[in-house]
């Protein structure tokens, strides 16, 4: 997994090259010829891509990206000779003025996930085939130039088997018997409009397909066959959702999606989701094998509308090159959160946000591998290199705090004049700023450069009457517009007696604020900073933070909280303890599974050793309480089986696992880590379970044990065999693996880690950084520190770097706090 380029590795395009080609070339269109034949029983996939494009200045040369087995290829009728294909790229001399390319390929790496991944799933021997070609993996599966400035109408022509649903960018035209020997059938879809190459598809299986008409569009979902339950159990609630993003985004950006047929397609093994047009993919782990929680909702609705919004934001209107991806993301990311909060059901989704999401972002902004939200990007090996927490997280909180500064309303009057000016065009940042600044009247210029070029995160701090702020590279801090809440204590609640807005330009700002019981700065969540109230707000945040009148405020509250605890300021008990109080009492969907997850981290992680079984207890003794509350009984038992201590914690879960096989495996896995013998039930459980990835979470059962075996299996199917899919359950295997109390039996494993990390094969890019980022230890030593910042110093890609730095600043700190 080295940094520099393998010199077998496909070249990777630079910025210079991209604008040169760029200003040479047009590209009028691809015809590309699709055979999926090869991969129902072997690993080929095959295509011939025809590429019309101009050239402005006739007698140039370039060159067509390509990887894999080229079996001939012609320009203008020429043949060019294929020894001169070197690391992906074919040479294209003596261009005409209008050039036709034509390019026949082979491709039989086709298991790894790098551009496509064949999968046959283990229930029925079925094969499904997934594309995904951000950022240059289109070029795997056929010729074409792989920048997103060069974009074209693609049109697909695909010969599958002959029980084979094929999904592209829009709806098929007539389908017919191939008329070869090799049978099947050839689907043939009509034109897509101009888009950039990593943003088309082919998918292709035996698909399980739901239709339905929602206002002026026709919804499709698909899904493996073993997973046709699930998905028939939640297409209403997919379809509502879709149904809403698309009547949103299509009033708000003054652009209805101009297709009709809008398909969501969920395939095995991906680890994400990725934004192609008119058909987005989704990693099949967002259907959740048992009955939703709130949480599970809220994260599909969550993709669904983030995917959704890159039909604009990505699709329509594309970023010229990469060094603009964060704000791809971040807008996607945004858009998602204000739709959800505004259109849908999830009216707390800002809430969510910052307990779930935004909270990461400040860890890692705090950190060693903290970077400025906008980088420069050389080449595309380097466009992913900030995929990361800033990248999305803080990059959604900030475009938040644009929409605070310039107001909502001429914000979304930017955004719509943007996408009229540059419908099926490429932009970058200054588009967007421009467009948002004439129509707010203000100069944008000094905030975009002090918010998006500059790391780190400003601490915003009440002293007496004023606002005081600092920067970390100690400068002036950012322009904040943010709120501070005054609550006064009102029987068993905090009562909300004033909401005062601030401006914060320069280090401090003059604030007039009413007696009150607690001040809380950033009261609303506007901004993206640390902050501080006065000491006698802390000790009362501290002690009633579940006392506050509403999840976002509460939500405010954990953040400081966790602040608090990230930077050393308070104990791990107090931090705790002040989770589990909010606990007590919260019954928001919108945050209680989120403030469950960060409260279970801090006693796992963070507790002193001798604090654990007592404060677990104490949470056990919570989540059985949130288990009896309205809409909240999946969410409580679920966090019950993560920390039941006790007989009576045990029952209620013997009973309530005999009907849930997903919380089964969770209280097994909760079983097996307190020594319980459990391999009977697992065995049961597996003949029972219809879900195609059982097995994986029997796994993950036995790597829980103090047992060697266990976490060898683990490890083996993690790391050397690749079996774990990608996403939640290698999350979930994972954190089966690094359990607390067991540190003798992992600390070698830990060193074994960065091995394992080391020595990981290139590509697959969803695949491998979410193994990276899941598998991370949670328990260290001196030296295992050491190797963290050694290997993050050798020779490892950017992204797998920024993990390696994030992970022992984290692990550091939760060796300070255990200390303390």
């Amino acid at each position: 997994m080295s940094e520099q380029q393998d010199p077998q590795e496909p070249h990777s395009l630079t910025r210079a090259e991209a604008e040169e080609r760029a200003a040479l070339l047009a590209v009028d269109r691809y015809d590309i010829e699709v055979d999926l034949r090869g991969l129902l029983a072997g690993e080929r996939w095959s295509s011939v891509s025809t590429v019309t494009f101009r050239c402005h200045r006739p007698g140039a040369s370039t060159f067509v990206d390509v990887v894999g087995e080229v079996r001939s290829a012609t320009l203008n009728g020429e043949p060019l000779d294929l020894a001169t294909l070197e690391r992906g790229r074919l040479p294209l001399t003596g261009l005409a003025d209008q050039n036709v390319l034509v390019v026949a390929l082979d491709q039989d790496n086709t298991g790894e996930a790098q551009g496509i991944l064949r999968t046959v799933d283990a229930t029925d021997d079925l094969v499904y085939v997934w594309t995904s070609l951000e950022p240059d993996e289109a070029r795997r599966l056929w010729a074409c130039f792989d920048q997103p400035d060069l974009k074209a109408p693609h049109a697909f022509t695909v010969h599958a088997p002959a029980d084979w649903t094929v999904l592209s960018c829009s709806a098929p035209g007539p389908v017919a018997d191939a008329t070869d020997s090799a049978g099947g059938r050839t689907w043939a879809f009509p034109d897509t409009p101009p888009l950039s190459t990593y943003v088309v598809v082919v998918n292709a299986g035996p698909f399980h397909e739901i239709r339905e008409r929602r206002g002026d569009h026709d919804l499709g979902l698909y899904c493996r066959q073993s997973l046709r339950p699930v998905l028939e159990r939640d297409a209403a609630d997919l379809f509502t959702i879709t149904e809403q993003g698309l009547a949103f985004f299509g009033e708000r950006f003054g652009t209805p999606f101009p297709q009709e047929r809008y398909d969501q397609v969920f395939v095995p093994n991906m680890g994400g989701a990725m934004e192609n047009w008119g058909s987005v993919t989704h990693g099949d782990d967002l259907l959740p094998r048992s009955e939703p929680t709130p949480d599970d909702r809220y994260w599909t609705a969550a993709f669904v509308l983030h995917e959704m919004a890159h039909m604009w934001f990505g699709d329509l209107v594309t970023m010229r090159w990469w060094d603009d991806l964060w704000l791809n993301e971040a807008f996607a990311s945004w858009a998602a959160t204000w739709a959800m909060a505004s259109a849908t059901e999830h009216t707390d989704a800002w809430a969510t946000f910052l307990a779930a999401e935004k909270l990461a972002g400040y860890d890692e902004d705090m950190s060693p591998a903290a970077h400025p939200i906008r980088t420069e990007v050389a080449d595309v090996a380097h466009a992913m290199a900030n995929f990361d927490g800033i990248t999305y997280y803080k990059g959604q909180a900030v475009l938040r705090q644009l929409v605070e500064y310039v107001g909502e309303e001429a914000f979304t009057r930017g955004l719509q004049a943007y996408f009229a000016e540059h419908a099926w065009g490429n932009t970058t940042l200054a588009d967007l700023v421009r467009a948002v600044g004439e129509a707010s009247g203000r100069d944008l210029e000094d905030w975009t450069v002090t918010w998006l070029d500059r790391a780190g995160t400003d601490t915003l701090v009440l002293q007496g009457d004023q606002l005081v702020g600092t920067a970390p590279d100690g400068g002036l801090p950012r322009p904040h517009r943010l709120a501070i809440g005054s609550f006064r204590r009102d029987g068993d609640r905090l009562e909300r007696i004033a909401s005062t807005s601030v401006e914060l330009v320069g280090d401090r700002a003059q604030v007039t604020l009413p007696a009150a019981d607690l001040h809380l700065v950033n009261d609303g969540d506007q901004t993206f900073a640390a902050t501080r109230a006065d000491e006698a707000s802390t000790r009362a945040l501290l002690a009633s933070a579940g006392d506050l009148p509403d999840a976002l405020s509460r939500a405010v509250a954990v953040a400081t909280a966790w602040d608090l605890l990230f930077k050393g300021e308070a104990p791990a008990r107090t931090v705790a303890d002040c989770l589990i109080g909010v606990l007590e009492h919260e019954d928001s969907p919108a945050v209680v599974e989120s403030f469950l997850g960060r409260t279970q981290s801090v006693v796992e992680r963070w507790l002193p050793t001798a604090d654990l079984a007592a404060v677990q207890e104490r949470l056990a003794d919570v989540a059985v309480g949130i288990a009896q509350r309205a809409g909240l009984r999946s969410a409580g038992l679920r966090a019950l089986a993560a920390s039941a201590t006790r007989e009576d914690h045990f029952a209620i879960l013997d009973g309530a696992a005999a009907e849930n096989t997903d919380l089964a495996w969770r209280y097994l896995a909760r079983r097996a880590e307190l020594g319980h013998a459990v391999e009977d039930e697992v065995q049961r459980l597996l003949k029972h379970d219809p879900d195609p990835e059982a097995p994986i979470r029997a796994i993950g059962v036995r790597a829980a044990a103090a047992d060697e075996a266990g976490k060898a299996a683990a490890w083996a199917a993690l790391f050397t065999e690749r079996s774990v899919p990608a996403g939640g359950l290698t999350a979930e295997v994972a954190t089966r693996f690094w359990r607390p109390g067991q540190e003798e039996l992992l600390l070698p494993w830990a060193h074994r880690w960065f091995d394992e990390i080391t020595s990981l094969p290139r590509g697959g890019l969803l695949g491998t950084m979410s193994l990276v980022r899941a598998s991370y230890p949670t328990l260290a030593d001196d030296d295992v520190l050491e190797r963290a910042r050694s290997v993050a110093e050798s020779d490892v890609p950017a992204p797998v770097r920024a993990m390696l730095l994030m992970g022992a600043d984290r692990l550091s700190r939760m060796l300070r706090a255990r200390a303390a």
